[in-house]
């Protein structure tokens, strides 16, 4: 039985994993059929993912900015 969660496989496939947990799941999925099964629904889910980007609207972006300018504290030299 293998000790890892889906998302720890999400992280693997996004190779967002540490190298010592890469290297444990590439041996884990080498001996775990359970664990191959699981891996491959999550890799076939993510190729249908939409790849299109989405970006802040530019007045919530003004928005976020002009708050940070506000609640800047105010340092003299």
């Amino acid at each position: 039985m293998s000790i890892f969660t889906p998302e720890d496989l999400i992280m693997y496939l996004y190779q967002e994993t540490s190298p010592e947990k890469t290297a444990a799941i590439k041996e884990a999925l080498a001996t775990d059929w359970a664990l191959q099964q699981k891996f491959k629904v999550i890799e076939e889910s993510a190729k249908t993912l939409s790849p299109v980007l989405f970006s802040p609207r530019a007045e919530a972006v003004m928005n976020v900015l002009n708050y940070a300018r506000e609640t800047m504290p105010v340092t003299t030299h």
